[in-house]
This record gives C-alpha cells, structure tokens and sequence, in this order.
C-alpha cells in the first residue's frame, strides 16, 4: 500500500470521527425534554432583573392566561436578586414551610393564604446573563444548574430553565447562551424556555422594534412582553396567538411577538405541543 494511499485512508478516518463527533454534538443541542407532564398550577421564578423589569415578568404571564380566558388557578411569585447567577440564590430556602407563597393576593387586592402541600409545581430560574458562556463562570453554571435542579426536586417540583437573551450589539450570544442552555436541560431532565431564540428571531425579522433599553442588556416592555409569550407557550404548549392582553402594546405589535414566541417555540421544542 502507497504512503499517498495510508494517507487518505487515515484523513477519510478522521473525517469520519470528526463527523460523528458533530453529529453527536448537533444532536445534544437539541432539547429533550419538549414539555411538561403536566399543566403547572404554580411556579417560582428565581433570577434577577431580567425577570423583575417592567413590573416583572411572572405577572405578564399570568394576565396572558387570563387574556386567553383561562378559569383554572396559577399562582406564581418571583424571587429576584439584582445582578444574580444561580449560585447567589439559596434555592433550599425558598420552599421552607410557611414562607414565600404561603399567601398571595387577589385580583381584588385580598389576602389568599395558600394551604398547598407542595409551594410550587415548578422552578424557572435563569442564571446572569453572561454567567453560562463566561470563562470564569461557566462552569459555575453547569455545577448550580444541577445541584438547584436537584433541590428543587426534593421539594416535588420541576426545575425549568430560562434561556436569556443576547445583548443588543453582541448577537454571537444567541447561540452560545441557547447551547449552553440546552446542554444544561438535557443533562438536568429540564425544560428549557427559548426566549433568546425569541429575541433573535425578532431582531432578524423586525430590527426596528427594540426589544432594548439603553443599556443595550435589559428587556424594553416589548422585550419582556415578548419573554412572557415565550414562557406562556412553553410552560402550556399553547400559542399566545390572539390573546387578548397586550401589556399596553399597539395591537400590531402584540400580534407580531405573539407569532414570534409561539414559532419560536415550536421551532425549538419540536411539534408535540398543544394546539398543533
């Protein structure tokens, strides 16, 4: 056999491994988990203020299911910390007994007290918004993403995480941050929240609509209104298409990022949702 012969033998051999290797990888950037179980009836947020901007994104998605006429019950609260990754919240304390959530308030401004065995049926956190491709810090995240998944899971609820957003002059972010988002909710068994992917999507399709404040960072009204359609629809598989609540949006915009959560969705956790 001919040098030039061994020569292209072992270079088709490494083609191949390479190949392989980037099919696998392709392949673990795809989520795993593509839904929950079941409908949520509660939830925590734990984050910063990615969350709690424009009167908090929980709320949003809250007056969502009431905009498309939903009777049955969820509770939600947020626990933010400003500037916070996963490793600054105390996950543990959250569902100590008699504690966050064991009361809330009504649309009518009363005092409910929530007399619930389990505090909350799931966890959306989110980690800084640099925090997962960070060289300092991403291995910070892949440590806290699984010890706070099984935290939250000794107290009978779901981890799910929130996949963030690129900054407005750093696009290359979308990627790393929904790669690295994804590998964390394959290795956790955990449902991942595309609003990234929503964000670039939105960006590609409509630039002039800035989903930014000046900061170039945190979410405009739109941005966190287009986070909370993105939730809605990931967290019960329905489109938020036609809903009834705008957060104060003109109507055409509030149709155009509900069609951007809902495609976005469907996209990336696949076609067995709800109201395909």
């Amino acid at each position: 056999m001919s040098a030039l012969t061994v020569a292209r033998r072992l270079a088709l051999a490494a083609a191949l491994v390479l190949g392989t290797a980037a099919a696998s990888e392709a392949q673990q950037a795809r989520p795993a988990v593509q839904a929950l179980d079941e409908r949520p009836a509660s939830a925590i947020y734990i984050g910063n203020s990615f969350f709690y901007y424009n009167n908090s994104m929980h709320g949003h998605v809250t007056n969502l299911l009431r905009g498309a006429g939903e009777t049955r019950p969820f509770r939600s609260t947020s626990v933010t910390i400003s500037g916070s990754g996963f490793d600054w919240h105390d996950v543990n304390s959250y569902f100590r007994p008699n504690a966050i959530g064991s009361y809330s308030f009504d649309q009518n401004n009363e005092v409910v007290f929530n007399n619930n065995t389990r505090l909350f049926d799931i966890a959306i956190m989110m980690d800084c918004s640099q925090c997962p491709i960070h060289p300092r810090l991403s291995s910070v995240f892949t440590d806290f993403a699984k010890r706070n998944s099984e935290t939250v899971r000794r107290h009978g609820a779901k981890p799910v995480f929130f996949m963030s957003w690129a900054y407005a002059d750093k696009p290359e972010m979308t990627q790393q941050l929904a790669d690295a988002y994804t590998r964390a909710g394959n290795d956790n068994n955990a449902l991942v929240i595309p609003a990234g992917l929503a964000f670039a999507r939105s960006v590609r399709e409509r630039p002039n609509l800035n989903l930014y404040v000046a900061d170039k960072r945190h979410p405009s009204l739109a941005g966190t209104y287009l986070a909370a359609a993105t939730t809605y629809a990931a967290i019960f598989g329905s489109s938020p298409e036609g809903n009834s609540y705008t957060a104060g949006l003109d109507a055409e915009t509030a149709r155009f990022l509900q069609a951007t959560a809902w495609l976005t969705v469907r996209d990336y956790l696949g076609t067995r949702r709800a109201g395909n």
